[in-house]
């Protein structure tokens, strides 16, 4: 597969978290995740980890964004394909007035790229 065609797949990995994010998907979502991933974050100085499941169970408890008619605020700034096998994607999202940040880690599984690692930082606006 050329870097290319990667850089597509991953494109249309990403578009789907992003999707499944603002609608609200946890389906969506985890179609992106690796089942072994998991979201880091730091908040007042303290680190944490949520396993990809307990976000998800997060995600179906509150109103989608799509739901409230909240505008989306998507943007993917960089896709760095590393080797046949290793991506990264910086991006910019937001539940607003929660804005985020992510850095994702992509591996190429079985033919197929997933998100096995998140990596965010949130700023609160408004």
């Amino acid at each position: 597969m050329t870097t290319e065609a990667d850089r597509n797949d991953i494109r249309r990995v990403i578009q789907t978290y992003l999707d499944g994010l603002y609608e609200g998907d946890p389906e969506k979502i985890a179609s992106a995740f690796h089942p072994t991933s998991a979201l880091t974050t730091i908040g007042d100085d303290e680190l944490t980890i949520t396993p990809r499941a307990q976000w998800l169970e997060r995600v179906r408890s509150r109103p989608s964004p799509k739901s409230q008619n909240l505008t989306r605020h998507d943007e993917i700034l960089t896709v760095d394909v590393v080797s046949p096998t290793m991506a990264f994607v910086k991006l910019k999202c937001a539940i607003p007035p929660r804005f985020f940040t992510d850095q994702l880690s992509l591996l190429k599984i079985d033919g197929r790229w997933q998100v096995v690692q998140k990596v965010f930082s949130t700023e609160v606006k408004g």
